[in-house]
């Protein structure tokens, strides 16, 4: 039974997972019994898809200005690309749970910066290494910091991981971070004393903790903990706790094939710029990391995606549609830019051609409110086509379709379907496969098609893309 897309969308791919807050001094994770799910390289071509987890942060997963980003989410795109699958995401919410999703078989991998550990091999296997990094100390300069010296500064700061020795480091229980303070502690033959912090909150989150004074230190990995102090220039993030380690993504122990392929696919793009440059990108442009940070369109600061939320939230309403999958299909249309002007003619946030805004009353379609307005109303024109479809997300990929190519080629494009025994009530694998052959004369030329040629890789793309964007805004920002 296909699900219903109704107001608050498609069922979100979120894992809603709670731990306790500790303060302890934990030690590493008992060895668990491998894994019993049979699910692998075979299994997932089969399935055309690779379930990946992945975490909300400022450098791994995220929006900005309307569109998904993130060191992890790109590689895994390319991943799924390479592997020939499509990518289905789902967001942890608490980090400490990763590996115990992973064994139970609700994801393939585990796309997060994951320290390859001994105590980790023993549960599940890593991936090649995507980089080496140091584990550093996260600490709060003085508040007066700019008008000190630099030797004034160091009198205030840990210089050396000895001065930790009864002082109290804040990390999450179960990371990387915890284990390596815990072999710090008999290293310097004292104790530190160890604060854990919630699974849901990611490390950036906790590096902004010291920022605030709400915890005293943390630890990150020193690519992030750089990236973090060039927005927050309190922060000292100078002297390291750890050795270099190597950073991968986790499998099942049994997914023997995926590893094979994915480390071959890392090998592979090692060998080409595009692999450092999506690194550089996230980890090393300041720059571009503290645009992003202080915009009121990343949705780890504001949880907007555009001026128009609130415009947006309002007709979308109206439609009985999710806010966010209207979002997506202004995007789609004009990147939120109200200025907007097609080839064709076509302007505004909603891309109405001079006639169809005159239909419906627009006249100023670069005024965005008269936009959506009219934008929304055509949509309901379109809606209520379909209203004999009895499947709510199918009536809405018809609608789009019809937004983007016309009611009368997908009209077509059903009364073919029907004729070649698909059904013509159903979009995916049955009518969108029609309209794709639209294109050519065979089918364009059929007694049955009225309004002849249409490139039909358009209307395909158009909904795919949508709901593409659309799951990627439901699974991030909240439905109203």
């Amino acid at each position: 039974m296909k699900s219903k897309l109704v107001r608050y969308g498609i069922a979100l791919c979120l894992l809603a997972l709670a731990v306790a807050c500790q303060g302890t001094r934990a030690g590493d994770t008992a060895e668990k019994d491998p894994a019993v799910v049979q699910r692998d390289l075979p299994e997932i071509r089969e399935d055309g898809k690779l379930r990946a987890l992945i975490s909300y942060s400022a450098t791994g997963y995220f929006l900005y200005r309307g569109q998904p980003m993130g060191y992890e989410y790109e590689m895994l795109t390319r991943l799924a690309k390479h592997l020939g699958v499509e990518l289905e995401l789902r967001v942890a919410q608490d980090l400490d749970q990763m590996l115990e999703i992973l064994q139970n078989g609700q994801v393939d991998l585990v796309a997060h910066g994951l320290a390859i550990t001994e105590g980790r091999k023993k549960e599940v296997s890593f991936s090649d290494y995507f980089y080496l990094t140091k584990q550093v100390l996260v600490q709060r300069k003085p508040d007066n910091w700019r008008s000190l010296t630099l030797d004034a500064i160091g009198k205030n700061l840990i210089q050396d991981p000895v001065e930790l020795i009864r002082d109290t480091v804040s990390v999450r229980k179960n990371s990387s971070y915890l284990r390596r303070l815990i072999n710090l502690s008999r290293e310097i033959g004292g104790p530190i004393i160890l604060d854990t912090l919630q699974g849901n909150l990611s490390t950036d989150e906790i590096i902004k903790m010291v920022v605030d004074k709400k915890i005293k230190y943390t630890v990150a990995d020193r690519n992030l903990a750089q990236i973090n102090a060039s927005s927050y220039p309190i922060l000292d993030v100078r002297v390291p706790v750890s050795f270099s380690q190597r950073i991968g993504w986790a499998m099942r122990k049994n997914a023997v094939a995926l590893k094979k392929a994915t480390d071959q696919w890392i090998q592979e793009e090692k060998a080409h710029d595009d692999f450092y440059y999506i690194y550089n990108k996230y980890f090393e442009n300041r720059r571009s990391f503290n645009r992003r940070v202080k915009s009121d369109f990343f949705s780890l600061t504001e949880g907007r995606i555009s001026p128009y939320d609130s415009l947006i939230q309002l007709y979308a309403n109206s439609l009985d549609w999710d806010w966010r999958l209207l979002a997506s299909q202004v995007y789609q249309e004009s990147r939120f830019n109200p200025s907007a002007t097609a080839w064709t003619n076509a302007r505004g946030l909603m891309q109405l051609m001079p006639n169809t805004a005159e239909e419906l009353g627009v006249k100023d379609p670069e005024n965005p409110e008269e936009s959506l307005k009219g934008g929304v109303r055509y949509l309901k024109q379109l809606s209520a086509a379909f209203e004999r479809i009895p499947d709510s997300t199918d009536r809405i990929k018809f609608t789009l379709a019809a937004y983007n190519c016309g009611l009368g080629h997908v009209e077509d494009a059903r009364r073919l379907a029907a004729s070649r025994g698909l059904d013509p009530n159903c979009w995916e694998d049955n009518v969108d496969q029609v309209i794709l052959g639209l294109s050519y004369p065979k089918n364009y030329n059929d007694p049955l098609v009225q309004y002849g040629y249409l490139r039909g890789i358009e209307p395909y793309r158009y909904v795919r893309q949508i709901l593409e964007r659309y799951r990627h805004y439901a699974s991030i920002l909240p439905s109203g």
